[in-house]
């Protein structure tokens, strides 16, 4: 042990004489020393803008007006003349206005030159950003299927709203659409998958048979259509009451599970992968338990939720939380130009929640059906209230 040690000792002296003696670089060819890289300091992202209960809660801020185009700004004064009877009487759940504001700005509409249209909504309101303002639109258009005013081997009926689907208060005590079950108690309604099943056969509430389950599948999801006859005729069906369920995005799921790219869930892309894999798109429309039940429109055009007819280019869904409904509303969309001007509030929309969301309208036809369903626009939104009450709700505390 010991000769080894004196062995491991000799070795290490002769290493260190070793060192001592080997001769220095010169000069030039030293390194110097590294210097030790930068430490960056963190970067530091802001959390997300508080979302309150409605506009107020959730912050808003005054803006400068923005210069409309003439045709633009005439398309919505026209839309905003129709829905002044029913803005006038609502009571406003953002809290950005009261019973009465509108009414000086709906008598001026009515009566005024449409060639004012822009200098009207320049001067005659505060353009308000609620929250941050940014924005995220979709589209939405009426669309149309054929169907037959008879059962036929195939067809999938259109179902009006039926008459047990209420109000009631559940176990858990919160209240919303259900039904009274056989023991009394108030549950929730039933569901896509419950209805295609056969859950309302047989109750008479059948008003058309749709040929293509597909193609209803999208008409209930836009909440309007046409339904077209073989003998040529059309009827006009429209929304009349959903099953209080939540709404669920295909689209989303499709792109989640990694079927369909980012930015490739498209209306036409998604129909197309439902019709290529028959049981699971059954199976995937049935994850939306949203159902819409339709009623027969015959008025000049498909109902907003203001119960008047929705205008191409100027009507936008939005969430009343948030947006008056009836309000003219901005949008300064930097990926979608086609979106950018002023748009009237005259829609809600399952998928509609939240500040600064929108959801356009396009009307109908393949025009329609390629915009609106491709449309996906982020940029930015603007409330339009009547001049004076913005300072009112940036008083509340």
């Amino acid at each position: 042990m010991r000769l080894l040690a004196r062995a491991a000792l000799a070795a290490s002296f002769a290493l260190l004489a070793a060192c001592a003696t080997k001769p220095a670089p010169p000069p030039e060819a030293q390194v110097p020393p590294t210097a030790p890289a930068p430490v960056s300091p963190p970067v530091l992202v802001p959390p997300p803008p508080p979302v309150g209960r409605n506009a107020v809660e959730t912050g808003i801020k005054l803006e400068a007006p923005r210069v409309l185009k003439a045709d633009e700004a005439q398309r919505a004064l026209a839309a905003f003349r129709t829905s002044c009877p029913a803005l006038i009487r609502r009571t406003d759940a953002s809290g950005l206005t009261q019973a009465g504001d509108w009414l000086p700005l709906c008598t001026q509409a009515t009566t005024m030159d449409p060639g004012y249209a822009p200098g009207f909504f320049y001067y005659g309101f505060d353009w308000v950003k609620v929250g941050d303002g940014r924005a995220f639109a979709t589209g939405y258009y009426e669309p149309e299927i054929e169907g037959s005013r008879t059962p036929q081997p195939g067809y999938v009926p259109l179902y009006r709203l039926p008459s047990d689907l209420i109000r009631c208060t559940k176990a858990d005590g919160t209240t919303g659409r259900g039904r009274i079950d056989a023991t009394g108690a108030c549950v929730l309604y039933f569901t896509r998958g419950e209805i295609d099943d056969g859950a309302l056969a047989g109750r008479g509430l059948e008003l058309v048979w749709a040929k293509d389950p597909v193609d209803l599948f999208f008409l209930e999801i836009q909440g309007s259509g046409r339904v077209r006859f073989d003998d040529g005729t059309v009827m006009r069906v429209g929304y009349a009451g959903q099953n209080g369920r939540d709404y669920v995005a295909i689209g989303r799921l499709l792109r989640d599970r990694g079927i369909l790219p980012p930015g490739g869930a498209n209306m036409q892309a998604i129909k197309d992968w439902i019709r290529a894999n028959p049981e699971q798109g059954r199976a995937l429309m049935r994850e939306n338990l949203s159902y819409v039940f339709l009623k027969e429109l015959t008025g000049p055009g498909p109902l907003g939720a203001l119960n008047v007819p929705v205008t191409p280019r100027a009507s936008v869904a939005t969430d009343p939380n948030y947006v008056p409904l009836g309000a003219p509303i901005y949008l300064d969309k930097a990926d979608r130009h086609e979106i950018d001007g002023i748009w009237i509030a005259q829609d809600t929309g399952g998928a509609i929640k939240g500040p600064n969301r929108f959801d356009t309208f396009w009307g109908a036809g393949p025009e329609a059906v390629a915009t609106a369903g491709g449309m996906s626009a982020s940029g930015e939104a603007l409330v339009l209230v009547p001049k004076g009450t913005a300072a009112r709700a940036l008083a509340q505390p």
